[in-house]
């Protein structure tokens, strides 16, 4: 990753035109307001969560060192597969580690907003700052979540067919009541996307956009190399780094079935659109436990994933995005 002291330095190309610079009267205090925000969510989120802080450091102290090293390089690979992924949804090509620092900065954005929303704003603008219309920038992002979902559906269903134990998972289907009003305000989107004129253009066109997008992209190897093949391999890394996080703490899992878990409570948990994956994470206890796993231990694996994989990046996270806004490549 590029040096922050040399984010200020770093312009874009001679042929990409900048945006056009807000005011400095009028943008100050949004900028103030953009810089301080990570560090403000963090505070509030350390000082209402004290107690689950302090239990999972304490027995991440108590852990096993070198599986927590590992664990720890795993966390750090998501990053560079992030990185690859938004660079294979564009045909763009972008400076590699200002890409690389915003995909760290973006960890600190999705505390705020639920569904990856705020790592999604969070390249939307880096996009933006490298001479990338919004159509394009915005159509990346529905490129790039296409590609997640459907990679994780491929190598779940791979699971499903090798593994037999799917048949533990029953109480994490969920129950009907909940997807009846799920069901009815999609219904109620795609009525007003088609009836509602000013819905229905904007909608289309950034439609048609993201189809020749997707066409362009597919059309150059290396895009969908680093597209599909970060795609497939997001889930596993991050599968990884909870694996070596239950090894250090006695988990008592194969790793197989770790994976499998993380696919499954993913799904499960990801369709409850909450900030900091606090649904992911009560879904990934219960399929621990039916998996075999001692409540405690399962808890604590999980607080100790979170430790390593949001509450740890999160100060740094939020500071490398508080510099890039500073130095406008944000």
């Amino acid at each position: 990753m590029s040096s922050l002291s040399s984010l200020s330095s770093s312009r874009p190309d001679a042929s990409v035109r900048p945006l056009p610079a807000p005011s400095s009267s009028a943008g100050r205090p949004l900028r103030l307001a953009l810089c301080l925000s990570p560090l403000l969510i963090a505070a509030v989120w350390g000082l209402t969560n004290q107690s689950l802080l302090y239990e999972g450091v304490t027995r991440l102290a108590r852990a096993e060192p070198a599986w927590l090293l590992a664990a720890g390089g795993f966390t750090c690979l998501t990053w560079v597969v992030a990185a690859c992924m938004r660079q294979g949804a564009v045909t763009d090509r972008l400076p590699p580690g200002l890409l690389l620092a915003s995909q760290f900065a973006a960890g600190a954005a999705n505390h705020a907003l639920p569904a990856g929303l705020g790592a999604h704003a969070v390249t939307v603008r880096f996009l933006r700052t490298r001479g990338v219309p919004l159509e394009r920038a915005t159509s990346s992002i529905a490129l790039y979540s296409v590609a997640k979902s459907g990679a994780k559906t491929v190598v779940l269903i791979v699971f499903l067919l090798s593994s037999s134990a799917w048949r533990r998972l029953g109480e994490l289907v969920p129950d009907g009541v909940v997807l009846i009003p799920v069901a009815a305000v999609l219904t109620l989107v795609a009525v007003a996307t088609v009836v509602v004129r000013p819905l229905r253009r904007p909608v289309t066109g950034l439609v048609r956009s993201a189809l020749t997008d997707a066409r362009t992209v597919h059309a150059r190897p290396s895009r969908v190399l680093a597209l599909w093949g970060g795609a497939t391999a997001m889930p596993l890394v991050q599968a990884s780094v909870l694996a070596c996080t239950g090894e250090a703490l006695g988990l008592g899992l194969s790793w197989g079935t770790v994976i499998f878990a993380y696919l499954a409570a993913g799904t499960a948990g990801g369709a409850v659109p909450v900030p900091g994956g606090v649904a992911v994470d009560a879904a990934l206890v219960i399929t621990l436990v039916a998996f075999g796993s001692p409540v405690a231990v399962a808890a604590a694996t999980v607080i100790g994933y979170r430790v390593l994989t949001d509450w740890i990046p999160l100060l740094p996270g939020a500071l490398v995005l508080s510099a890039m806004i500073r130095a406008k490549v944000l």
